[in-house]
């Protein structure tokens, strides 16, 4: 992932401080993972899935949720770790790994692929299969610099279908990110846009890292480096057209990856650059609400 220098510098003047009032450090990720891109939490197995982005291996990893301890390492075969950006699960348990970071909005190989749960106790596997995908309202690659809508960092899977939030890269950014529906299916698929919504105009705290729906599917998140937002109160799929609140987390670090736990409890990791980061955090949806 490409490191700017004016996010790089308010991270260094800022992701130090101590934990705040609302966020807990549950432990440091293993020294081998730096750049974790998503996180994805079993509940059967209380096992947090992880993965890291373009440049790394092409393998997920699996941490003991109460202690962070690298329990299992599984190379994903036949496959190639372009830019891996986030993972997700289905009801079943099965997992989604998002091949999807365009940061120059240039791609034109996205895909998503499927590991199946049933090979989640093995070294090796390959993917069960992959789904390919474009935006049909890209029609230059890259577009030009004020219409770089097309990186994601973040998604999940609702039903059959895979929900993706776009990452705005464009020059004179005022936080506006398109939400992307695509089938949970084989083969080469086109992704639907849902709509879009904005953030905040600050790129440093507004641009979107990962995202997760609650359990019972009534809370979605959305991560950004120092806050999370939380859309409720929808109906459907329709999360757009829900209850958009803007939660400060009162903490900055290059936060990548969010899951939920539970209902309430959410599970964030951030990158580690150098002597800062690459922690895994906890913090409760009620208490963010309860002091926004």
């Amino acid at each position: 992932m490409k490191k700017y220098s004016s996010i790089f510098l308010a991270f260094v003047v800022l992701a130090c401080q101590q934990d705040s009032g609302s966020i807990t450090t549950l432990y440091s990720l293993p020294k081998k993972l730096k750049e974790v891109s998503g996180i994805i939490y079993s509940e059967k197995t209380n096992v947090l899935w992880t993965l890291e982005d373009s440049g790394n291996a092409n393998a997920i990893y699996g941490l003991n949720a109460e202690n962070g301890s690298l329990e299992k390492t599984i190379t994903i075969e036949n496959t190639q770790n372009i830019d891996w950006e986030d993972i997700t699960k289905d009801s079943e348990g099965n997992l989604y790994i998002g091949d999807f970071g365009n940061n120059d909005n240039d791609r034109q190989d996205l895909c998503i692929y499927k590991i199946d749960k049933n090979t989640l106790d093995k070294e090796n596997t390959t993917p069960a299969y992959k789904i390919s995908f474009a935006y049909p309202e890209q029609k230059e690659f890259p577009p030009k610099k004020k219409a770089l809508f097309y990186d994601v960092e973040g998604f999940f899977e609702f039903q059959n279908s895979f929900y993706l939030f776009t990452k705005n890269r464009s020059k004179g950014f005022d936080g506006t990110a398109l939400l992307y529906k695509v089938p949970n299916a084989a083969g080469s698929q086109q992704a639907i846009l849902v709509g879009e919504f904005k953030t905040c105009a600050n790129y440093n705290h507004c641009a979107i890292t990962s995202a997760s729906i609650s359990p019972d599917a009534s809370k979605v998140v959305i991560l950004c480096h120092d806050k999370v937002f939380l859309f409720e109160n929808f109906k459907g799929d329709n999360y757009l057209k829900g209850t958009q609140t803007e939660l400060n987390l009162d903490h900055f670090s290059q936060k990548e990856a969010i899951c939920f736990k539970d209902n309430d409890l959410l599970i964030i990791a951030d990158e580690r650059t150098k002597q800062i980061g690459g922690k895994v955090y906890q913090v409760s949806l009620k208490t963010l609400k309860s002091k926004s």
